[in-house]
């Protein structure tokens, strides 16, 4: 059961609900009483968070393609940098869209995408399907800039062959409802991914980043880093799962979560995964929530900091080690501008 199903459908039974496992944070059914309309044609905003960078644009908006669909496609040892603008334009409206990216061997794209929240109360359902052939190379940034009373769910599956590389970085604020999920068939043979995330979640928003990665090969690496900040009434959910699976030997995989609640109604659902069915792999998780370090805080605000000022500056730390992982220069210091700008608390 999926949102794009129940669209597709118009059947409400299709939503995801708390009695799935790996919704029960996240669940739709209980939100949504009645889907809305189907969204219209409708014009965007001229320019994007990641304007100027790149070589070229692919624009959607309400799920409509504005823009060549074969940008997603490279060809051998071909090389790209893209934004992906998904951007949702009408009010109380709701709309998806499918889309694929293939990389030829060796081929390197960097993709620069966004959600863009240009309306109130939307319902938006994204899929991206994304192959990668032998040695070629994937950095995914995300900005999930999306309003404050949308629904909106996101799935990408990733699917490398030997010697490629997937790197991503998605960073949110979250939405009524938003789920991020990112699916990786990993095939070992010295492939590497790199699935790194950040949420700055407040008010009553809601940011659920859900990712599982299977390994299937030996000589794998998986390395995933994910931290929240949660303010007011607001909610984070990490869910990872890293499957190991038999005959996997060699792999190396390590996941953390950690994340800072900054207020007494503030929510934090972690659950991170190890399955192992191999032996000879180096594997480990951890994840932490805490309060802002008071000590630090505190000499800040002896040195006339404002208190505000200095949670303002000791969360853009917190949060900045995921975003200086990000390798394309441009785009690190759009996401750290972005954080600074969202900043909670």
């Amino acid at each position: 059961m999926t949102l794009s199903l129940a669209l597709e459908a118009r059947d409400l039974a299709q939503l995801p609900s708390r009695r799935d496992e790996d919704w029960r944070w996240t669940d739709l059914r209980g939100l949504i009483r009645e889907l809305p309309a189907p969204s219209p044609e409708a014009e965007a905003s001229p320019a994007g968070p990641f304007e100027g960078h790149g070589d070229s644009e692919l624009l959607v908006v309400n799920g409509r393609l504005q823009g060549d669909v074969g940008l997603l496609i490279l060809g051998d040892g071909q090389r790209r940098v893209l934004r992906l603008r998904l951007v949702s334009a009408s009010p109380g409206t709701a709309h998806a869209v499918r889309l694929s990216i293939q990389l030829g061997s060796g081929a390197e794209l960097t993709l620069l995408e966004t959600h863009e929240g240009q309306a109130e109360g939307y319902l938006a359902d994204s899929h991206l399907s994304v192959s990668l052939s032998t040695g070629a190379r994937l950095e995914r940034i995300v900005l999930a800039d999306d309003e404050a009373e949308a629904i909106s769910v996101s799935t990408a599956e990733v699917r490398l062959e030997a010697g490629a590389e997937f790197c991503q970085t998605i960073l949110t604020h979250g939405a009524r409802r938003q789920r991020l999920e990112t699916r990786v068939e990993h095939p070992g043979q010295a492939a590497k991914v790199r699935m790194d995330g950040a949420y700055l979640v407040s008010g009553r928003r809601h940011a659920d980043l859900t990712t599982a990665v299977t390994h299937g090969g030996t000589d794998g690496v998986t390395g995933q880093l994910i931290k929240g900040v949660v303010a007011d009434q607001g909610r984070g959910v990490f869910q990872g799962r890293i499957t190991v699976s038999p005959g996997a030997d060699r792999t190396d995989a390590r996941m953390g979560h950690h994340a800072l609640l900054l207020s007494d109604r503030a929510e934090v659902n972690a659950k991170p995964e190890l399955l192992i069915f191999a032996d000879d792999v180096a594997c480990a998780h951890g994840a932490t929530v805490g309060a802002l370090d008071e000590d630090a805080l505190f000499y800040a605000q002896q040195r006339g900091m404002p208190e505000a000022v200095a949670k303002a500056l000791l969360t853009e730390a917190f949060i900045g080690e995921v975003i200086d992982r990000i390798e394309h220069d441009g785009a690190r210091e759009i996401a750290h501008a972005w954080a600074a700008d969202r900043q909670v608390g």
